[in-house]
């Protein structure tokens, strides 16, 4: 793609606050509204996600734009997704007056990203092939999930969540925060923890702290299909205190078949879920097929 001028001039805590009284904004839990107002808080987001010029950024929840001027300074091109119909109709009206050499590299879809589809996002820009975003807490995984799912040209990305989020999301097998969504994460890519961020930065400012997790795509584990594999997951965790035996019983159809599933997938039917990685859920799964 072609080389621009990083023209972007970064939004500041006056002009986050300026923005909103202009649109009449009252940020809402529901929404999972707190606005970045610290330059440098963006500018690390960008430098530690790694996008460059070669790549079309998809940004979840744009919002009144912080991090979106970050990113096309480095972008090749951004597709923003925003929910809000008043932010969404705002953001190319802030980028032409804080970015104007950069507007054009700028698309904005008023979507859902829960409801997102690979060809509704592939048009203008082109597939995106990073995602990098500000992610409302209560739907963070959920969205990040669905993405990898139905966006198979996103090779990299980092996305701000809420810390305990950011250790469930990067979490590997043995570890006190792994769990469904550690594991689900791990079958579309390789998670890790990239950061922490404050909650001084946000206006307005939240009761919990952030964390920055980095992900690379990678090739899954198992050609099982990813819903099968997702099934045992889900029983496995839904009753995390109880062995793989037990908690696998109602999937299987009996606590006798889970063991003899187990045991064909070389897992040890007194394990945990905590204690399997992504491959050996997949195993499980993969001798459920076969038997």
């Amino acid at each position: 793609m072609e080389q621009r001028p990083r023209a972007a001039r970064l939004l500041g805590p006056a002009e986050v606050r300026g923005l909103a009284e202009r649109l009449g904004l009252r940020p809402t839990k529901k929404l999972g509204q707190n606005f970045v107002h610290d330059p440098n808080t963006v500018r690390r987001i960008v430098d530690t996600s790694g996008v460059g010029p070669d790549d079309v950024v998809l940004e979840v929840g744009p919002g009144i734009g912080s991090l979106t001027l970050a990113l096309l300074s480095e972008a090749g091109a951004v597709t923003a997704v925003e929910v809000d119909s008043a932010l969404a109709e705002r953001l190319p009206g802030t980028v032409g007056e804080h970015a104007p050499d950069l507007v054009d590299h700028l698309r904005v879809l008023r979507a859902d990203a829960m409801r997102l589809s690979a060809e509704e996002v592939g048009v203008g820009n082109g597939p995106p092939t990073a995602l990098v975003a500000n992610l409302p807490y209560n739907v963070a995984v959920p969205v990040v999930l669905h993405l990898l799912a139905e966006l198979p040209s996103l090779r990299h990305g980092l996305v701000m969540v809420q810390s305990e989020v950011a250790d469930r999301m990067a979490a590997g097998p043995g570890s006190r925060s792994y769990g469904a969504p550690s594991a689900k994460s791990a079958w579309f890519a390789s998670v890790r923890r990239a950061g922490a961020v404050s909650r001084n930065v946000f206006w307005p400012v939240p009761n919990v702290d952030s964390g920055l997790v980095a992900f690379t795509r990678r090739e899954p584990p198992s050609e099982v299909p990813r819903d099968r594999v997702f099934a045992v997951v889900e029983a496995a965790f839904a009753q995390r205190r109880k062995t793989l035996r037990s908690a696998l019983a109602g999937w299987a159809g009996s606590p006798a078949r889970a063991e003899e599933l187990l045991r064909a997938a070389g897992v040890d039917p007194a394990a945990r879920g905590e204690q399997l990685s992504i491959a050996e859920f997949a195993s499980v799964a993969a001798a459920a097929e076969q038997r």
